[in-house]
């Protein structure tokens, strides 16, 4: 009896052991997302530079904190999740374990994802200054510009990046949202003619419009805004990507350049993508950019009103969630917080 149990015990043990091996070998199209490092937008970057430096204009001190917050992730197409790496993420409440393509989208590679990222920070540091700049009635010009060609597309070899957009079949065009809702009453097929100005020459180019891999029509450009300011602000985030940061970029912005205070010395925190009209738009991540926040020392956060429902079931003990809408409501509610005055709007 005593030898049954011997080898019974013998196989389950050996049966663990190859389960275990075939768990830490067999890749899963998962990625795990996990709390990531924050930056006060108010003080200094890894560098020890100000991450947010203005010059050409007056500015003032606040001694508190307006944190931007990140994800990090493991696995990725070119190094995926083992299965037992991805069980333990479903079981660890600071985890989060989604589909690889969340964060990869199908025929995108992983460089791709990454040069996207990198261009959407840039794009977003851009917008975060004019809206903090329209916030305070600062003026400034716009112009929309040829950001990338897709190749493969109509524009492919017609067009270039740093082409500056003019006109679309003759009407003139000074937003992205314009160009676009212009392109877009388009069918795939049809003819639509661009105005462009190339080292200071103007011309017009006319493309046949393709279908997109959702149907749409294009013509295989990334446009972008970009805009002239009246004075120069840099902001260096580092090794960081994505349009996230743009709400506390564009607070910061705006602390920087009134006297007094927007976070009374209080450890302020949030997220959220920004408009250059000073729409707060949601994020992915919400409840591990909480968690980083409230590691790091927050009591605030600052969340989108989209990201509210979610935040608000996974919120850290000693976290205050501040619903914002607007970067002018993000403002006001700060203002409120600081002053015991007025209502603050919250997540539930």
């Amino acid at each position: 009896m005593s030898s049954r149990r011997a080898v019974t015990l013998a196989v389950a043990s050996v049966l663990v052991l190859v389960l275990a091996l075939v768990g830490s070998l067999m890749p899963v199209p998962y990625v795990a997302l996990m709390p990531g490092p924050t930056s006060n937008t108010l003080g200094e970057n890894d560098k020890g530079e100000e991450l947010i430096k203005i010059e050409g204009r007056q500015v003032y001190p606040d001694a508190g904190h307006l944190n931007f917050t990140t994800v990090t992730y493991r696995g990725g197409p070119g190094s995926r999740l083992d299965l037992f790496t991805a069980l333990r993420g479903w079981l660890d409440g600071d985890v989060a374990i989604v589909p690889e393509e969340t964060i990869f989208p199908r025929k995108e590679s992983q460089k791709q994802v990454d040069e996207e990222n990198t261009r959407q920070m840039r794009d977003s540091q851009e917008t975060a200054q004019a809206a903090a700049l329209r916030e305070l009635k600062i003026p400034i010009s716009t112009r929309v510009v040829v950001d990338a060609v897709q190749k493969g597309r109509p524009a492919d070899g017609r067009l270039r990046p740093g082409d500056e957009l003019v006109a679309v079949d003759g009407t003139r065009v000074e937003r992205v949202g314009a160009a676009t809702e212009l392109m877009g009453k388009r069918k795939v097929g049809d003819q639509v003619t661009v105005t462009v100005r190339r080292s200071g020459a103007e011309q017009r180019v006319t493309l046949t419009t393709a279908a997109s891999d959702d149907g749409r029509p294009v013509v295989g450009i990334v446009l972008s805004d970009q805009y002239k300011f009246p004075f120069k602000v840099d902001i260096s985030v580092g090794d960081v990507g994505g349009p996230s940061a743009g709400l506390m970029f564009s607070l910061a912005i705006v602390d920087k350049l009134t006297p007094g205070s927007l976070t009374g010395g209080k450890f302020i925190a949030g997220t959220g993508t920004i408009t250059a009209e000073g729409q707060v738009g949601p994020i992915g991540g919400i409840q591990q950019k909480m968690i980083a926040a409230r590691r790091a020392g927050a009591t605030v956060f600052l969340t989108p009103a989209d990201n509210c429902p979610d935040a608000a079931k996974a919120r850290p003990d000693g976290l205050r969630l501040v619903r914002a809408d607007t970067l002018n409501g993000a403002i006001q509610a700060l203002n409120a917080i600081n002053t015991g005055k007025g209502q603050v709007p919250t997540c539930g």
